[in-house]
C-alpha cells in the first residue's frame, strides 16, 4: 500500500466498476449485476453456509417493536454487525482466558509460554511496552488494559470481515463512531485527571502567560471555538479513518470479483481472482494496521491531554 492516494485510485476503479454495471440496460447484463451495497451494509438476516447453489442461506435475525421517545424513534433490533460485533467480544474474552491461564501455568513451571500463547504474549507486550506507555506519558499503566481491549476487539471485527459468509462491523460508520466517542470520553477524563478542573477548563478557554487584559476577550472569542473543534476533530478522524479504509477495501474486493461474473470469461475470471488474492492479502494487513493506528492514536491523544497540549 503507498498511502491514501493508491487506496482512492482503487476505490475509484471499483466505483468505475459499479458505474458500468449500473448502466447497462440490456437483459443479460441486468441478469450479471451484483448488489456489492448488499454485502457491505448492515441488514437483519445473516447469511450462513449452504451446500447449493448460491452457497448461502439467509436466516432472519429478531426484530423488536421501535421505541418512541419523543421525536425519535429507536430500534433495539439484532443485525448483522451487532451479531459479529459480539462474536468479535467474546472471541477476545475467550482467547485473554487462554493465554492468561496458559502463560500462568508456562511461568510457574519455570518456562517461557509456547505457541499461540507465547505468540500472544509478545503481542500484548508490544502494543503496551512500544505504543501505550511511551504515548500516554508517567503512570500510564491505568489506560493499559483499555486501550488493550480496543486494539485486541477492533483487530477481530476487522478479521470478521476477510472470513466467508462473515460481516465487517468497522466498516459501519455507527460502530467506529462509537468506538471514537468511547476513547474522547476516556481523552478528557484523562485530562480532567491529570490537570485538575482548572487545568482542563484551560484546554479549553485558552490564555497564553502575559496576555494583556484588554486582549483577552477577543482571543477567548477566537480560540474557544478552534479549542473545542479540535477536541471533537480526533474522534472524527479516528472515526472516519477506520470506517473508510475497512469500507474501501471491500468495495475493491467485491467489484474485482464481481468482474468475473459480469464479463463471464475465464481469461476475466483468473485474472479477477490473482487481482482479488493480493486485495485479500493487503486486506489482512490492513486490518492490523487499522486496529494499531487507532489504539497509537488514542494513546497520543491521551498523552496529549494529560500534559495539556
Amino acid at each position: 500500500m503507498r498511502g491514501p492516494r493508491a487506496r482512492a485510485v482503487l476505490l475509484g476503479i471499483a466505483v468505475l466498476c459499479l458505474g458500468v454495471t449500473a448502466s447497462a440496460q440490456t437483459p443479460s447484463a441486468d441478469a450479471r449485476q451484483i448488489n456489492i451495497l448488499e454485502h457491505l451494509g448492515n441488514s437483519h438476516h445473516l447469511e450462513l453456509p449452504y451446500w447449493k447453489p448460491p452457497y448461502t442461506y439467509p436466516v432472519e435475525l429478531p426484530r423488536f417493536t421501535p421505541i418512541q421517545v419523543g421525536g425519535v424513534t429507536l430500534d433495539f433490533s439484532i443485525t448483522r454487525h451487532l451479531v459479529f460485533m459480539m462474536l468479535a467480544a467474546v472471541i477476545v474474552v475467550l482467547v485473554f482466558l487462554y493465554t492468561s491461564r496458559a502463560v500462568v501455568r508456562a511461568h510457574a513451571a519455570g518456562q517461557p509460554p509456547r505457541g499461540f500463547a507465547g505468540a500472544m504474549e509478545a503481542m500484548v507486550l508490544y502494543i503496551r511496552q512500544e505504543v501505550i506507555l511511551p504515548n500516554v506519558g508517567p503512570h500510564g499503566e491505568g489506560y493499559v488494559n483499555y486501550l488493550l481491549t480496543v486494539f485486541f476487539f477492533l483487530l477481530a471485527c476487522n478479521l470478521f470481515g476477510l472470513v466467508p459468509w462473515g460481516a465487517t462491523a468497522t466498516s459501519n460508520i455507527a460502530v467506529t463512531g462509537a468506538m471514537a466517542l468511547l476513547s474522547l470520553v476516556v481523552i478528557e477524563i484523562s485530562g480532567m485527571r491529570a490537570l485538575g478542573f482548572k487545568g482542563y477548563m484551560q484546554t479549553i478557554f485558552y490564555l497564553p502567560p502575559g496576555l494583556p487584559v484588554a486582549l483577552r476577550p477577543a482571543l477567548l472569542i477566537i480560540m474557544t471555538p478552534i479549542e473545542i473543534i479540535g477536541k471533537l476533530a480526533k474522534p472524527f478522524a479516528l472515526a472516519v479513518r477506520l470506517f473508510a479504509n475497512m469500507t474501501a477495501g471491500h468495495v475493491v474486493l467485491l467489484a474485482l470479483i464481481g468482474l468475473t461474473f459480469f464479463f463471464q470469461s475465464y481469461l476475466v475470471g483468473i485474472a479477477a481472482s490473482l487481482l482479488a488474492t493480493g486485495v485479500m492479502v493487503l486486506e489482512l494487513f490492513v486490518a492490523f494496521l487499522h486496529a494499531f493506528i487507532f489504539t497509537l492514536l488514542t494513546s497520543v491523544f491521551i498523552g496529549l491531554m494529560r500534559a495539556a497540549h
